[in-house]
């Protein structure tokens, strides 16, 4: 047996969420089920570097597999994409160690939020971007979000579903850069609680509407009550954009890299987003 690890980009719109779910009609159900057709055995085992919600996209999820089956790299990712529907597609295949694992070797994670603030929805941008019709404080969303960079207890901004054993994490980075109408929100975080970056972007959403002051970012973490904070917002905007494996020889691109790729649509669109070169 080898372990072969994959990249993958998926349209998170009419998913029930990466997790398997008895109904089928997660992303991981269909990944598995194209493998057993693609390797000809009756079971396979994938594991991720971080398992999406519903409606979540994703620009490169790195899942791992065990097979005895040996194949050239091209051939995983043509003769999977055969078999995966329009919104899933295999982006590179990596034969890597036995001990490599997607989700515990992964040391930082990093998701995008890309919200249009701007009077009248767009059709075109539905599930692809979040929105709202109010003209956003960007200073006062960045000085809520410099209060939460850092190792703290995220209990009130997770799910109650959350399965997580701890409720601490180390929030490296929250940036929040503007293009025209569009904003993009960089989190990266050692991990992930469930919900974690949605409920963060509600907070973040209703300080810049002017509904809260930037401290009640900072009253939120000291209080660890989740009822207390912003709902959740819709996930149509976010991106998981990269996991960091140090010690991996794997053929990613930057989190800015592999946005600035898969959605050069929203460039045309036009966002302009206000970062340098990666």
């Amino acid at each position: 047996m080898g372990r072969i690890a994959l990249g993958l980009s998926y349209d998170g719109r009419g998913w029930q969420g990466w997790q398997t779910q008895p109904g089928g009609r997660t992303l991981q159900d269909v990944l598995e089920s194209a493998l057993r057709r693609f390797l000809a055995t009756p079971a396979v085992a994938t594991v991720c570097a971080g398992r999406t919600d519903a409606g979540v996209h994703a620009l490169q999820q790195v899942v791992h597999l065990d097979t005895g089956a040996v194949r050239r790299d091209e051939s995983w990712v043509r003769g999977l994409n055969a078999l995966l529907p329009d919104t899933l597609a295999v982006q590179w295949a990596r034969a890597v160690p036995d001990d490599f694992h997607a989700r515990f070797d992964a040391r930082a994670r990093t998701y995008f939020y890309v919200l249009r603030s701007a009077p009248v929805r767009s059709p075109i941008l539905h599930g692809r971007t979040g929105w709202v019709h109010d003209r956003l404080d960007d200073g006062a969303m960045r000085a809520a979000a410099a209060l939460l960079v850092g190792e703290h207890d995220f209990s009130a901004f997770r799910s109650s579903e959350c399965q997580a054993a701890s409720p601490v994490r180390t929030l490296q980075a929250l940036e929040i850069h503007r293009g025209g109408d569009f904003l993009v929100f960089e989190f990266r975080a050692n991990a992930f609680l469930h919900h974690m970056v949605r409920n963060l972007m509600g907070v973040l959403v209703m300080v810049g509407r002017g509904r809260r002051p930037p401290e009640w970012a900072a009253e939120l973490l000291r209080e660890r009550d989740r009822r207390r904070a912003a709902p959740t917002f819709m996930p149509d905007g976010l991106y998981l954009a990269h996991a960091d494996y140090p010690d991996a020889d794997l053929p990613q691109r930057t989190a800015r890299e592999a946005l600035r790729h898969h959605l050069g649509m929203l460039d045309a669109a036009p966002i302009r987003l206000a970062w340098g070169s990666p």
